[in-house]
């Protein structure tokens, strides 16, 4: 990923509008800032999220609250909690998507 140029940018999350994005369950709250091609959200997902479609797009997760479920095309799971998270290309065999039980807030680079 290369960013393309930019000046400095103040960013306020919270101020910037959310748009919501239905799941097979829940709802995902999206606030985003676009910067060419790259993509910064921060994004809530309410409890009982289970995310509509197998993702193929690269990303860099990192979970701000609550716990992550991440569960792999191939039937691989994984659960992050606040503090953890994964980085995935968008090359390869590793079609994801997201889940949760409680909720959780998560910081997105893609």
């Amino acid at each position: 990923m290369k960013l393309p140029p930019l000046p400095f940018t103040e960013v306020h999350w919270n101020a910037l509008p959310a748009t919501e994005h239905q799941g097979i369950t829940g709802t995902a709250l999206w606030r985003t800032l676009n910067n060419g091609e790259v993509r910064m959200r921060v994004v809530e997902y309410s409890p009982g999220y289970l995310a509509d479609h197998w993702c193929d797009r690269g990303h860099i997760i990192y979970v701000l609250e609550g716990e992550l479920r991440t569960e792999l095309k191939d039937g691989r799971r994984f659960t992050f909690s606040a503090g953890q998270g994964y980085t995935v290309s968008d090359f390869g065999d590793a079609a994801h998507r997201s889940s949760t039980e409680a909720g959780a807030r998560l910081f997105i680079v893609d």
